[in-house]
């Protein structure tokens, strides 16, 4: 098996288990993340959930860039 097929299998694993796993997580509401509500108004900017998952992307990239 080539090096990038089999790059792409092991995303395709990963984007498979943590889609399994997203109802799971409960990312998207993390305290911290920025949520306003005026009227008929609402702003919600998650900026708590994207450095979590920004963390996990380095984390498992660090570890494809080991195996590599």
């Amino acid at each position: 098996m080539s090096g990038i097929s089999k790059i792409l299998m092991i995303v395709g694993a990963l984007i498979f288990i943590i889609g399994f796993l997203m109802p799971y997580l409960h990312l998207g509401r993390l305290p911290g993340d920025i949520f306003i509500k005026k009227g008929n108004t609402t702003f919600y900017f998650p900026i708590v959930t994207s450095i979590v998952i920004s963390i996990i992307l380095s984390i498992i990239f660090h570890f494809l860039g080991r195996f590599r």
